[in-house]
């Protein structure tokens, strides 16, 4: 049972008590350092009317079955600019997925962090090398749904399927113009989504952590730039989300952008899911310059601390 690979099947993960990231990848890297008028659109090259495009975009994805993903996600705070970059394959139908998560060196520029590896899951993300004191071969599991940013940043990396499903939420939407994504013939749409509405059309496994973000972030409403295949299929997509980072001055805004790339439809995906006992049940403490580090910048959700229990 150990290991079995798992494709088209999801097993349920259940944390006995929160675990606290606390933003995660987001709060350690910068610690060294629309429209308006509900349904407004634009009729856009033979791609009828952008709101309902980007309602469907979603839909068009699970249709198309996987895809490879690159992602970038640019974040900055006071003068301090990092980026995480990510790459990897996810399955739209089993919402199951896998990324290898790449950190920027450390401010000083003398050393790199181990890349993370990410499954994504339905409510869950599941982490390897993340962590002080983690053991190699143990992954750190976290209940999605119980992250104020829905898991949108977290990771350092926004969940693909999630990132198409923000689009559930469009209220204003313009055609841009036509253009290509790394060769291919796309409608690029800008508006602004709300997550809030998104949460309410979303998949079962997305719709409490799109909740959660609604009330987590700054702001409910999400401006993005989307690009759309001949087919209705997310090419690309960048979305700007904001959180407060928990100063008492109030401050402390993290500006976030986090751009998915999508390409290679229906890639093979074998995602194995960890086991029960090769989930870390310890206190996860990062040490400097390690996601969920301690320090001044705190992430969506601050106030329940860097360090955690694993499952207790």
């Amino acid at each position: 049972m150990v290991g079995r690979e798992r494709k088209r099947e999801l097993r349920s993960w259940r944390a006995g008590g929160a675990l606290a990231l606390v933003g995660g990848v987001v709060c350690v890297c910068l610690t060294g350092a629309g429209c308006s008028g509900e349904g407004a659109a634009v009729q856009g090259a033979d791609g009828g009317d952008p709101v309902a495009a980007l309602h469907r975009a979603a839909d068009r994805l699970v249709a198309a079955g996987s895809a490879k993903a690159r992602t970038a996600m640019q974040m900055a705070s006071g003068g301090t600019r990092v980026t995480i970059r990510g790459e990897g394959v996810y399955d739209f139908e089993e919402r199951l997925g896998q990324l290898k998560v790449r950190l920027p060196q450390d401010p000083a520029g003398t050393s790199e962090h181990r890349p993370i590896t990410e499954l994504l899951a339905p409510g869950a993300l599941f982490m390897k090398n993340r962590g002080a004191g983690v053991p190699d071969d143990k992954w750190v599991r976290v209940e999605t749904d119980s992250l104020s940013d829905g898991n949108l940043v977290t990771g350092g990396a926004t969940d693909p399927f999630a990132a198409a499903e923000v689009l559930r939420g469009t209220r204003t939407a313009t055609f841009v113009e036509r253009t290509e994504v790394a060769g291919t013939a796309v409608r690029h749409y800008r508006g602004t989504a709300d997550l809030a509405r998104a949460a309410r059309g979303a998949s079962e496994g997305n719709r409490k952590a799109l909740a959660a973000a609604a009330q987590g972030f700054a702001t409910a409403e999400v401006p993005f730039d989307a690009y759309l295949d001949d087919e209705g299929r997310v090419r690309k997509v960048r979305h700007r989300f904001s959180f407060a980072n928990g100063r008492q001055d109030g401050t402390g805004i993290v500006d976030v952008a986090s751009t998915t790339l999508l390409y290679d439809f229906g890639a093979a995906v074998r995602v194995r899911l960890p086991e029960e006992r090769d989930i870390y049940a310890g206190k996860i403490a990062a040490e400097p310059g390690e996601p969920g580090g301690t320090g001044d910048t705190g992430g969506p959700g601050e106030g329940s601390g860097a360090v955690a229990d694993g499952k207790n």
